[in-house]
């Protein structure tokens, strides 16, 4: 079975704080490869970037001071363009999701925001673990801060062996 990874498709990093017009741009795109998957009957697995009130506080937010997907709130919640209904939602409170190694992945190919930071850091946690599987990344469904970090981070990832379709 395929496993499709959908990272942090999230309002507030489409459309929200932390919301760039790359980032709308790929929605469309995400709902569709959602929709393949569904039909062919794979897995869809979502991650929910979740972070609390005290944000400002914490590591990242010192070093990113935009309070951003605070759980319960509308820009925390996952893009109503998409379909969730009937799929798993994992709530990180990083970059990377750390709990992979829970699954037992055929074959995985990711999509979501950002692919600067949030796509690259699961792509790479994934590839750490379950090295002889086909890791893939649509570059079509991501994007980055900026178009030069995505780009920046595609070829990272090309370069450790994950398949950039």
């Amino acid at each position: 079975m395929k496993t499709l990874i959908v990272i942090d498709m999230q309002n507030d990093f489409i459309d929200g704080s932390l919301g760039t017009a790359e980032a709308e741009a790929i929605v469309d795109n995400v709902k569709k490869k959602i929709e393949m998957y569904e039909a062919a009957g794979d897995e869809v697995i979502f991650t929910r970037d979740t972070h609390h009130e005290d944000y400002l506080d914490t590591n990242e937010g010192k070093h990113l001071p935009v309070v951003h997907c605070i759980e319960n709130t509308d820009g925390w919640q996952i893009s109503d363009k998409l379909h969730t209904e009937g799929h798993r939602i994992i709530n990180k409170p990083s970059f990377g999701y750390t709990k992979w190694s829970r699954y037992d992945f055929e074959e995985v190919e990711i999509v979501g925001l950002c692919t600067d930071i949030c796509v690259v850091s699961n792509a790479l946690i994934l590839k750490a673990l379950f090295p002889d599987i086909k890791i893939s990344v649509d570059e079509s469904c991501c994007a980055g801060v900026t178009p030069e970090s995505h780009e920046a981070a595609l070829k990272t990832m090309s370069m450790c062996q994950i398949e950039i379709i």
